[in-house]
C-alpha cells in the first residue's frame, strides 16, 4: 500500500469515528498519527495542534493537513484533509436524507444524549495531554488559567490572547538567550 493511500485511509478513518467537531478527534488522531504510526513525534504533533488552533478554517481540516504535509509535502496535506472531509461529507449526506424520519424515534434520541458526555471526555481529554505535553510547572501553570478566564468571563478574543502569548514567548525566549550568552562569556573571562 502506498503512503498516500495509507494516509487518506488513516485520516478517513479518524474523520468517520470523530463526534464532537476538531478538539474530540485529537486522541483519536494522535493514537494514530503519533503511537502507531510513528509518523510524527509528540513534540511535533503538538506543534501541529498549535499552528492548526491559530489557522483561520476548521480545525479538523487543519489538522489533518498540516499533518499530512509535515509527512509528505503538500500532496500529503491535500490528501490528509480530503481523508477528514470525505467521510464527514458522506455521513451528513445520508443523515440529511433520513433525519427527518427518524429524530422523534425514542431511541434515536437516547443515543443522541448518550453520545454528547462522551463528545464532553473527548474534548477535555487532549486538555490533559497538551498540558503534560506543554510542560506545564508551579511558575507557568497559571498561564491557561487566565487566558481562560480571560476569553470566558471577560470576553476577550483568543486572537489577542495568542498573540500575547507568542509576543511574551518570543520575548521571554530572548532573554533567555541572551542571559546564557552573558552567562557563557562570564564563565570564559
Amino acid at each position: 500500500m502506498s503512503l498516500y493511500t495509507e494516509m487518506f485511509l488513516t485520516f478517513a478513518k479518524i474523520g468517520t469515528f470523530t463526534l464532537g467537531g476538531g478538539f474530540a478527534m485529537v486522541p483519536l488522531m494522535e493514537s494514530e498519527i503519533v503511537d502507531k504510526k510513528h509518523w510524527l513525534s509528540k513534540e511535533e504533533f503538538l506543534d501541529v495542534i498549535i499552528v492548526s488552533q491559530s489557522s483561520p478554517g476548521v480545525f479538523a481540516v487543519n489538522m489533518a493537513s498540516h499533518v499530512g504535509y509535515k509527512i509528505s509535502g503538500k500532496l500529503g496535506g491535500v490528501i490528509g484533509a480530503l481523508g477528514v472531509v470525505v467521510p464527514s461529507v458522506v455521513i451528513i449526506l445520508l443523515i440529511a436524507m433520513f433525519f427527518q424520519q427518524f429524530k422523534t424515534i425514542k431511541w434515536v434520541e437516547k443515543v443522541f444524549m448518550g453520545i454528547r458526555p462522551a463528545v464532553v471526555a473527548l474534548i477535555a481529554a487532549p486538555v490533559f495531554t497538551m498540558a503534560k505535553s506543554a510542560k506545564l510547572n508551579k511558575y507557568n501553570f497559571w498561564i491557561p488559567i487566565v487566558a481562560a478566564l480571560l476569553i470566558k468571563c471577560f470576553g476577550v478574543s483568543p486572537i489577542y490572547i495568542i498573540i500575547v502569548a507568542a509576543t511574551a514567548g518570543f520575548v521571554y525566549g530572548r532573554m533567555k538567550r541572551k542571559q546564557a550568552k552573558n552567562n557563557n562569556q562570564r564563565q570564559k573571562d
